[in-house]
């Protein structure tokens, strides 16, 4: 299968976005207007522009939607607050559904303040997190939930956005991570996770760590850096493990590979570089790619994303002039 083939189809999937679904805000500032507070004598960062994206798991959507994809719907808890209005706006605009989205006071909306020296380009300031730092009330957590399990046999995939680096107040629950494993025991279309934290957890999926997260995972789970012993708790299809500019190595029953990157110009910002590559994994799975061809196609799609600034998406005519586009993958 070629690139084209999975672009050519691409309007035919349907796919299911579950889990941290986050507004990323890019403020940009102005150091020379950074006069001291009359009050407190604190020095003011002076925001003079801000730009909103879906991040996270929104950020998978919005790449899904880039490639062409048919249908494109985001399932998660936001808040009742200002950033979550702002991200409603950013998913429609991209044409990404958010009729599934549960809106509750109990948790405010997952958000990264991203802080950008306007003279320079650079974001050199610490980022503000917005972040929930309690377990979702058990109501909440069941509806998402319910939510869940009518709504993912509707789609071809499932992809599942776990970014919550708390130890509570992640919208992936212990309940959810049953219901979603027993989806993907149960066949019913592709089901693809990045977890930051918690891949060692979740059962017969597809899993796409990077390579911290998956040697965090091994220890965490067995003491000791085991990709194999990884892949085989996790009991999926697949075990995809991100290694930046080297690749993505590829674990599977029939044994380990490294594929190696895709070059579709200068590297400006890796920012997203995951997020793309599961988007374009999954969207490869359910128009017939197998596997190994499947990667190499979010490879592709993650080494057009990453020459651009922020959370960047791939567009076909991008993907298609990529040295490499052109595989007859396996």
């Amino acid at each position: 299968m070629k690139c084209a083939d999975v672009l050519d189809r691409a309007s035919e999937a349907r796919v299911l976005v579950v889990g941290d679904i986050c507004l990323d805000r890019w403020c940009r500032y102005d150091p020379a207007l950074a006069e001291p507070s009359r009050e407190t004598g604190i020095p003011r960062v002076a925001v003079t522009r801000t730009t909103v994206t879906p991040g996270a798991g929104g950020t998978v959507a919005a790449n899904l939607v880039a490639l062409g994809t048919g249908q494109v719907s985001v399932l998660g808890v936001i808040g009742k607050d200002g950033h979550a209005r702002e991200l409603r706006r950013a998913l429609a605009e991209r044409g990404i559904e958010a009729g599934l989205l549960i809106e509750t006071d109990a948790v405010q909306t997952f958000t990264y303040t991203k802080l950008i020296n306007d003279p320079t380009g650079t974001e050199d300031l610490p980022r503000i997190d917005f972040v929930n730092t309690r377990p979702l009330p058990p109501t909440i957590d069941e509806q998402l939930t319910e939510h869940f399990l009518k709504a993912a046999t509707n789609f071809d995939a499932v992809i599942v956005a776990d970014q919550a680096e708390t130890d509570q107040g992640g919208i992936v629950t212990a309940r959810l991570r049953r219901a979603i494993g027993e989806t993907a025991r149960k066949d019913v279309g592709t089901v693809v996770v990045d977890s930051r934290r918690r891949v060692h957890h979740f059962r017969h999926v597809i899993a796409t760590p990077n390579a911290d997260e998956a040697a965090a995972a091994c220890r965490h789970a067995f003491g000791e850096v085991d990709y194999r012993r990884l892949h085989d708790r996790i009991g999926g299809p697949a075990l995809v493990i991100s290694e930046g500019s080297a690749g993505a190595r590829l674990v599977s029953e029939s044994g380990e590979r490294l594929l190696g990157a895709c070059a579709a110009g200068q590297p400006v910002d890796t920012c997203g570089a995951g997020d793309s590559l599961t988007a374009g994994l999954a969207l490869a799975l359910v128009t017939g790619a197998r596997m190994e061809a499947a990667l190499r196609f979010g490879i592709i799609v993650a080494g057009v994303t990453v020459t651009k600034p922020g959370t960047g998406t791939a567009s076909p005519a991008e993907v298609l002039t990529v040295e490499g586009s052109t595989f007859e993958g396996r």
